[in-house]
C-alpha cells in the first residue's frame, strides 16, 4: 500500500488527506496548528513520526512556510521517497527546495494546483515538474489524482501556475472593481448578470467564487499575486495589469486587518 504523508491540514491539506484515505491510500497527517479529527487519517505530533515509512510527502502549507517546512521535514523523509511541494510560490523558491532535497539524496516534485481544492478535493488537476515529477505522478495516480508532467526543472510548474494566476486573480480584481462601482449607483445585480452571461453557463457561480474567495483568502492571494508580478517583471514583459491586481489584494488585506 502507498503511504502518503500530508504536511499541513488546513483547507487544502485536510481535503487531500481525507480524499486520498477514502481512495485507498495509507495517509498520515501532521499539523501542529490544525486538528483533523478523522479516524481514517492518523495525525502525528512530530514530523519524524508522520513521515516514517512514507512513499511520498505532500507539503500543503503556505508559500511563506514552504521553505522552512521543507528544511525541517527533509531529514525525516525516507530514502527513495518523493518530497512534493504543492504550495503556490515563486519558481526560485521551488528550485531552492529541490536543491535542499538533492542534498539529502531525495527527489523533489514541484507541484502546481490548478484550481481551488474546495471544488474537487484530491481530484483537483495538478502540474508537476522537477526530478521527482514522474515518480510523484505514478504514486498518486492510482488514487484518482490527475497529474500533468511538465518538462523542466523544479520551478517550471510553479512558473506556469503563476501565469495562470495573472489571469485568474486579474479577473477577480476586475469583477470586484466593476461590482463595487455598480453597487455605488444601484446597478450591482444588473452588472453581475451581464458578467455571468459573458462568462458562460457557470458564470454566476464563478463570479461568486471570485468575490468570496478573494475576500476569504486575501492574505494568501496577495502573496500569490506578488509572486506572479515578480515572475512577469523578470520576464521583461509589461505587468501593468498585475500591478493593479496586487493593489486590489493589498487593499483587501488592509480591510481585513482593519475589520
Amino acid at each position: 500500500m502507498t503511504t502518503i504523508a500530508i504536511l499541513g491540514l488546513g483547507e487544502a491539506g485536510r481535503r487531500y488527506a481525507r480524499g486520498l484515505a477514502h481512495a485507498g491510500a495509507d495517509v498520515r497527517g501532521f499539523d501542529p496548528a490544525h486538528e483533523l479529527g478523522d479516524p481514517d487519517v492518523p495525525q502525528f505530533a512530530t514530523l519524524a513520526d508522520a513521515l516514517a515509512g512514507a512513499n511520498v510527502a505532500l507539503s500543503l502549507v503556505t508559500g511563506h512556510a514552504a521553505a522552512s517546512v521543507a528544511h525541517d521535514a527533509l531529514p525525516h523523509v525516507p530514502e527513495g521517497a518523493v518530497y512534493a511541494d504543492l504550495n503556490t510560490a515563486a519558481p526560485e523558491l521551488k528550485a531552492d527546495i529541490a536543491r535542499l532535497a538533492a542534498d539529502r539524496g531525495r527527489a523533489m516534485a514541484d507541484v502546481a494546483v490548478l484550481a481551488p481544492v474546495v471544488r474537487a478535493g484530491h481530484r483537483t488537476p495538478l502540474l508537476a515538474s522537477g526530478p521527482g515529477a514522474h515518480e510523484f505522478a505514478a504514486l498518486v495516480g492510482p488514487f484518482e489524482v490527475p497529474v500533468q508532467i511538465v518538462d523542466g526543472d523544479a520551478g517550471e510548474a510553479a512558473r506556469l501556475r503563476l501565469l495562470r494566476s495573472v489571469f485568474m486573480k486579474g479577473l477577480a480584481a476586475l469583477v470586484l472593481e466593476g461590482l463595487g462601482a455598480a453597487r455605488a449607483v444601484g446597478a450591482e445585480e444588473w452588472l453581475r448578470t451581464q458578467m455571468a452571461d459573458e462568462l458562460g453557463p457557470d458564470g454566476a457561480a464563478l463570479i461568486n467564487r471570485l468575490v468570496h474567495g478573494s475576500t476569504q483568502h486575501a492574505v494568501r492571494r496577495e502573496h500569490e499575486v506578488r509572486a506572479a508580478l515578480a515572475a512577469l517583471e523578470s520576464s521583461g514583459q509589461p505587468a501593468d495589469m498585475t500591478r493593479s491586481t496586487l493593489a486590489w489584494f493589498e487593499r483587501l488585506v488592509s480591510q481585513r486587518d482593519a475589520g
